[in-house]
């Protein structure tokens, strides 16, 4: 071989090499400098395709009081990004057989809901998919479902955060108890309020309806929604670390969530935990994000082709909203698929939000990557919204150069 030949192919073979490690090191740099600035205790962050992880990395602390790192494998609840996962579970008992979209959700359900202003309409499980169910979150939602966990020390943690209400974890129910309470005539917390218009009219997002959604998901496959969702999703995905809680995960790794960078919030879990407490970390949800952009592609392994296909359409028209927002990109309520979210601009996901937890995360149609942004730290004022999108920002400017695994 020519020496000026041998020369050229050995310069191409380190630029090829050295590409990845430069942009991984430039986006390193820029996320670190971004964290210093100050809005958030600690955050992660992960770019995927469909061939696996690009980029998964944590930045500042899980845990002030004792020092420990936030990093790709610490974990922490995700807020309403779980309802994706939600999704995928509706649709796998679809595809397995033991119930239709549109079935009137009392075939499945121990009691019997009923919009009592509309007490013919069925409401169907694609209505509580889609958020048009007609049922929304009141008051008892924010009051009665942030529970505390146990034996932990709260001394000069809030008991209220904004308008959700910490409670003692012995006035907690279950996830169906909780439902019927809330849904049902006769139930302790009933409120006919918690039901607004008419069944499959209008998009309303809804907490409470994703819960019920888990509960028939729950019924319908005859074993606990947590380990239905265990089985089907997290083992074949090898998601080893994520889970519904704490009793799933371990708690070594969890991350303290804040209030603002100097005040600690205690630790909690949901009643309704369906809706928003997924407990994962940036590793892990690689693997989900990976495997949704298969899906999306038509070659997903959850789901078949046609069952990714319904899961991923877009199931609502201009007459099924009262206004339709075209501000914010990653605004999932432009329209919406099986609790999966689209953009005014095409984008697929997600948003999540929580007490100490702010997370998007979404799909390019155009460019099949995903990004995925947790935080452990609220924030409130025009600095901190910069901030957090100039770090989703960062994500989208170096994933081009990023080669794949």
């Amino acid at each position: 071989m020519p020496i000026k030949l041998l020369i050229f192919l050995v310069c191409v073979t380190c630029f090829s090499q050295n590409k990845p490690v430069d942009a991984t090191k430039l986006l390193d740099t820029e996320l670190d400098a971004l964290h210093r600035k100050g809005f958030f205790t600690g955050f992660s962050v992960a770019i995927v395709n469909a061939n696996g992880t690009l980029y998964a990395k944590g930045f500042g602390s899980s845990d002030l009081a004792l020092g420990k790192p936030y990093t790709a494998k610490t974990i922490q609840n995700i807020g309403s990004v779980s309802k994706t996962v939600v999704g995928i579970a509706v649709m796998k008992v679809v595809e397995l057989g033991k119930l239709n979209l549109d079935d009137d959700i009392n075939k499945y359900l121990p009691f019997a809901v009923s919009n009592p202003d509309f007490p013919n309409i069925p409401i169907t499980i694609r209505q509580l998919a889609n958020h048009t169910s007609s049922i929304v979150d009141t008051d008892v939602y924010l009051n009665h479902n942030y529970f505390l966990k146990p034996n932990q020390d709260l001394t000069g943690l809030p008991l209220e955060y904004e308008d959700q209400k910490f409670i003692e974890p012995s006035q907690a129910l279950t996830l169906e108890n909780y439902l019927k309470a809330a849904l049902t005539t006769n139930g302790k917390f009933y409120d006919k309020s918690i039901f607004d218009g008419k069944p499959g009219a209008f998009y309303q997002y809804s907490n409470t309806g994703t819960a019920l959604a888990a509960l028939v998901v729950e019924k319908a496959a005859g074993m606990p929604f947590r380990t239905f969702t265990q089985r089907y999703i997290l083992d074949p995905l090898k998601m080893k670390a994520s889970g519904w809680g704490f009793s799933m995960v371990d708690f070594n790794s969890y991350s303290r969530l804040y209030a603002n960078p100097e005040s600690p919030l205690p630790f909690y879990e949901l009643t309704t935990y369906p809706d928003g407490n997924f407990v994962t970390s940036a590793d892990d949800i690689s693997h989900f994000l990976t495997e949704l952009i298969k899906g999306y592609q038509g070659r997903g392994t959850l789901l078949s082709a046609k069952n990714y296909s319904e899961y991923f359409r877009p199931q609502l028209g201009p007459e099924n909203f009262k206004e339709r927002s075209q501000k914010n990109p990653y605004d999932e309520s432009y329209n919406v698929g099986i609790f999966m979210g689209f953009g005014h601009t095409g984008t697929i996901g997600h948003t999540g939000g929580d007490p100490g937890v702010t997370t998007l995360m979404f799909i390019d149609p155009q460019t099949k990557i995903g990004r995925y942004l947790v935080t452990n730290t609220n924030f409130s004022n025009k600095e901190g919204m910069r901030n957090f999108y100039a770090i989703w920002d960062a994500l989208e400017k170096y994933a081009p150069q990023l080669d794949t695994p």
